[in-house]
């Protein structure tokens, strides 16, 4: 049985699931956004509706008022419907404005959001009458299906329970006074949001993990896919280089725990250090236990000079080691001389310390000069 025939019951990989949100696909909960919607718009509607409708109740008061200069002036009427249309504007366009910004701080909060263009991009496979037959009957449109079937029914029969409780409060509506009534029809009008909203939100609440489910479900792999996206990124240079460079940030930032374990530490004097510990009953060379630079470097020192470490400044041994040194191997031969020269610096500067004899001068180690990355031969060397 060929790859394409396979099962795939392997959860999707970290790169699988990048690559699916770069192309837009994201599981997206269409209940979610409309709870957003509604529930937002309403308590912004319910916070205007005291200004908003008195405002807009004397504008159209002051519409429907003729006097002979409006008869007569027909530009003047026009004026104030401009004015009128500019009132009820200044009213509904927060409102418009808060709803939209509330919808996308409710997709962003669920991870709803991917900026791609190609949803959006011209596919033939999108006109393709077969394709659209396999969508029509994939197992998202048949959950959307079930889930719009079910939303419906409890709709109307909360919508029938709703009314049938009011009949007799409706059917007296029309005898009480403007005003009363009015306020009788907000209140109702909030009860039958407040339950409408009641449905969406449980209704959301199953959606939203469910769309999560079938969004995995969509991107799952079979062991051939793993296998050849393995092998494509371990044959990426570029992903290669990333992980050694990971990999070493990360042996280095783990490194400073053993910073106050050692002898010394050599820097550069913020862009390179080097902390170097030998024990001659264990160790037939020095070591390098940490290394780092820039900010790792400073931070080095930091640990250092707070558990009284000597801290030496020697650009070029620190390069030397920095570059052909790792994280809990051996100096190089090459370099035997110089750490040693360092090290007797450092005895000394403990004895001295101690009362133990005078402080010693900073030592002048020999570093050979191929070994410092920043040692340049001169023209005629080169040429030899």
């Amino acid at each position: 049985m060929d790859s394409s025939s396979q099962d795939k019951n392997l959860p999707a990989t970290p790169q699988r699931l990048k690559k699916a949100r770069d192309d837009g696909q994201v599981a997206r909960s269409k209940d979610l956004s409309n709870l957003a919607v509604l529930g937002g718009g309403m308590l912004v509607l319910f916070g205007l509706a005291p200004t908003g409708f008195a405002r807009l109740r004397d504008t159209l008061a002051g519409q429907l008022r003729f006097d002979n200069a409006s008869v007569r002036t027909p530009e003047l009427m026009l004026q104030r419907l401009s004015d009128n249309a500019a009132q009820a504007l200044i009213v509904y366009l927060p409102l418009g404005l808060l709803v939209i910004a509330l919808a996308v701080v409710a997709l962003i909060a669920a991870g709803s959001v991917a900026l791609s263009t190609k949803p959006i991009e011209p596919k033939l496979s999108n006109i393709s009458p077969l394709s659209g037959f396999k969508r029509l009957f994939s197992r998202q449109q048949l959950v959307e299906t079930f889930k719009l079937v079910g939303i419906t029914t409890v709709v109307l029969i909360v919508a029938g329970q709703f009314i049938a409780g009011h009949a007799e409060a409706f059917a007296t509506l029309l005898m009480r006074p403007l005003e009363t009534g009015i306020g009788q029809l907000a209140q109702w009008l909030a009860m039958g949001v407040g339950l409408l909203l009641l449905v969406i939100g449980v209704v959301a609440a199953i959606d939203v993990p469910t769309q999560r489910f079938l969004h995995k479900h969509r991107l799952r792999m079979s062991h051939d896919e793993i296998k050849r996206e393995h092998k494509e990124a371990e044959g990426d240079p570029h992903v290669k280089s990333q992980r050694r460079a990971r990999q070493r940030q990360l042996a280095q930032r783990q490194s400073i725990r053993a910073v106050p374990k050692a002898d010394l530490v050599v820097m550069n004097p913020t862009h390179y250090a080097v902390a170097l510990r030998y024990d001659d009953a264990t160790m037939t060379a020095p070591r390098v236990i940490a290394k780092g630079t820039d900010l790792l470097a400073l931070k080095i020192r930091d640990v250092a000079k707070a558990n009284a470490v000597p801290v030496l400044q020697s650009p070029m041994l620190a390069r030397a080691l920095y570059a052909h040194a790792e994280i809990d191997q051996e100096i190089p031969g090459a370099l035997y001389t110089a750490v040693a020269q360092v090290l007797a610096w450092v005895y000394q500067f403990k004895a001295a310390m101690n009362g133990q004899g005078r402080m010693p001068a900073d030592p002048q180690p020999q570093v050979p000069p191929e070994l410092d990355p920043h040692f340049k031969k001169k023209p005629q060397e080169a040429d030899q």
